[in-house]
């Protein structure tokens, strides 16, 4: 049977619409296993390691490109630490290209827990090589330290017509015990390839771990739904200018699963994952890239809970409610402003494919974290993200689950900034406190959280097509006002329900992006500036609690 005669292994849409996460990865599985068995009888072709195992490491180290781990034992090594060279390392055997035609690609950076003394460094490699390691030191000629690198290999098979199973390799390193406020230079490698070599040295990255105290300035970054396109592209250039401390994606990271969940046939292209990651290198390369999940980012394949793919592509802080299962969830400090990522397909009410896959344990922890953080010295203000949103009025509305499972704790413990993607637009709400808004936060006013309420920006126009509002647009020099505009919010039921709505304050249709400046001292403040890709500044507000 030829690849293209092969059916398609996708997932109708009268039952996609209906499934959870579990149920569509337990589908996928099957419907292979039956296409597989029936390929073994007519001499057609099987994928034997992915039958054999249902987890991501036995799927991965299988597959048509041969690919095959040395050793259970490389395979489960651990992080090396930055203070020496490690045992030895996780070697892919039967590599079928000499190691000096093979060039490392898609790096990215990530803060542990600590982003003080903690840096994750993740990349990949498009064939099997020999002994991969990363190389570190203070001085981009001097990387003098040598650490073996953990391998992910991760194997997708054909889920839709005239798409190819896919094998690809994923090679991570956890940073230990580095020293606070220090710029560090490194390099990725394996044996041919290795970055010290003269040849080589524009491959060398940089990044600088947090200051040790919370005295100095800084900025970060923030957007959702950016998959690969010149806008998404821009976006990145546009701002890695802003010189940000790091950045943060609201989900929906690249659309290989471009349909999201329960729209149609459920196909996904595993090869645009290595597009997405190839074109934020020159960015996440040297500026730590905290990713949180949207519905896009649920791969069904994978795992039941949809988050095995990711999983094998990124190391995030692992001090979630529970790391293994909610890779997206987690929380550092930077300076003077805590951050927590979520992972809103947990609370969804419009797609509810991952609804309740933690139990509760999510919301739980945030109220704990939300308490540390506020009752912690230094913290002057708590900053949360994550995919669907809370108050929004364009296309995908408000999510009514994220509304009655959260709001109420951002209320409690007067958060600062709330960060959605989702609709791809930017919208920005007046504080708002008991689902109205407290007063009105014009572009340049400042705003206390305590007094006032929370402010919600959705930041959704990261680079993917954009969506559309039913008011007029309304930014800084182009301002037109309304009292209240439509709006939509999803109710438990799945349904929609419509209303009037008076707490959008800023709408703008197109890209672009939020750069926040944290300014700590005797009045902390938070300066809010969302940038379209054209640099013009289309909103900026301030965040200042009274002291």
């Amino acid at each position: 049977m030829a690849a293209n005669d092969l059916p398609d292994l996708g997932i109708p849409a009268r039952l996609a619409a209906r499934m959870s996460m579990a149920e569509q990865h337990a589908y996928l599985r099957e419907k292979l296993t039956r296409r597989a068995g029936t390929a073994a009888r007519t001499g057609g072709p099987t994928r034997r390691g992915v039958l054999r195992g249902g987890g991501l490491m036995a799927a991965g180290a299988a597959g048509a490109a041969g690919l095959v781990v040395g050793s259970d034992a490389a395979l489960d090594q651990g992080p090396g630490s930055a203070d020496g060279d490690t045992g030895p390392t996780p070697v892919l055997s039967r590599a079928t290209v000499d190691g000096k035609l093979v060039a490392p690609f898609g790096r990215h950076l990530a803060f542990g827990a600590d982003p003080k003394t903690e840096m994750r460094v993740s990349w990949q490699v498009p064939f099997a090589v020999r002994h991969p390691y990363l190389r570190i030191g203070l001085k981009p000629w001097e990387l003098d330290r040598k650490l073996a690198a953990e391998v992910r290999p991760l194997h997708t098979p054909s889920l839709g017509r005239h798409l190819p199973a896919v094998e690809q390799l994923y090679l991570h390193v956890g940073l230990d015990g580095l020293r606070p406020g220090t710029t560090y230079y490194y390099g990725v490698g394996h044996d041919g390839f290795d970055p010290t070599s003269a040849e080589r040295l524009g491959s060398v990255g940089s990044f600088t771990t947090a200051p040790a105290g919370g005295g100095q300035p800084f900025v970060f970054t923030a957007f959702g739904d950016q998959g690969v396109s010149p806008d998404a592209l821009a976006n990145d250039q546009l701002l890695l200018g802003q010189n940000p401390a790091f950045h943060l994606h609201a989900g929906d990271i690249c659309y290989a699963d471009d349909t999201g969940h329960g729209k149609k046939s459920d196909t996904y292209d595993a090869r645009v994952w290595d597009q997405f990651l190839a074109q934020t290198e020159p960015v996440a390369s040297r500026v730590p890239w905290m990713v949180t999940t949207g519905n896009h980012d649920m791969e069904a394949w994978y795992s039941p809970d949809g988050y095995g793919g990711q999983a094998a592509r990124w190391s995030l802080p692992d001090n979630g409610p529970d790391p293994g299962k909610a890779p997206g969830v987690y929380a550092f400090e930077y300076g003077n402003v805590g951050v927590i990522a979520l992972d809103a397909n947990d609370v969804s009410y419009e797609i509810p494919a991952n609804r309740g896959y933690t139990d509760g344990a999510q919301t739980r922890w945030l109220e704990r974290t939300l308490k540390r953080m506020r009752a912690a010295r230094g913290i002057d203000f708590v900053v949360v993200f994550f995919h669907h949103c809370a108050y929004s009025t364009a296309t995908h509305g408000s999510d009514g689950g994220v509304r009655d499972e959260w709001v109420a704790l951002f209320e409690q413990h007067h958060v600062d900034l709330v960060i959605n993607g989702h609709n791809h637009v930017y919208e920005r709400t007046d504080p708002v406190r008991g689902g109205s808004p407290t007063r009105a936060v014009r572009v340049g006013d400042a705003t206390d959280p305590v007094r006032d309420g929370t402010v919600y920006v959705t930041a959704g126009g990261g680079g993917r097509e954009l969506y559309d509002f039913s008011a007029p647009d309304s930014y800084a020099g182009h301002i037109e006002e309304r009292d209240s505009v439509p709006g939509i919010r999803w109710t438990k039921e799945r349904t929609s329900e419509r209303s009037r709505v008076d707490w959008s304050r800023i709408r703008y249709t197109g890209f672009s992006f939020l750069a926040v400046e944290s300014r700590p001292g005797h009045r902390p403040s938070l300066s809010v500036t969302a940038l379209a890709r054209s640099g013009h500044r289309i909103d900026h507000f301030v965040v200042q609690p009274r002291r």
